[in-house]
């Protein structure tokens, strides 16, 4: 089931943007998904599905876009880079 949504905009954004209304659409449903993505508020396919990508495409446009696919905090991060040095101690 789908739904849709009105967004009206002065129309002065989209000759800022040079951007036509199609464009700005897809773009508004690109930022609204990365920014939810970003929040922890959606999954990464639930906001690929709302930028209207696939899982791979959408994961293709964040590096386009520079913005990482898993943004851990430090603390996360060192503790997995902790955990895998712990193990290739043990395998050693």
């Amino acid at each position: 089931m789908q739904t849709s949504i009105e967004v009206t905009i002065d129309e002065s954004i989209l000759l800022s943007l040079k951007a036509k209304k199609q464009e700005f659409s897809e773009m508004l449903c690109f930022y609204t998904a990365l920014a939810l993505y970003k929040q922890n508020k959606l999954s990464l396919g639930k906001a690929a599905n709302l930028a209207g990508y696939s899982r791979l495409d959408f994961i293709d446009k964040l590096r386009l876009e520079k913005q990482p696919i898993f943004d851990y905090e430090t603390e996360l991060t060192q503790e997995m880079i902790h955990s895998g040095d712990t193990l290739l101690e043990r395998l050693k």
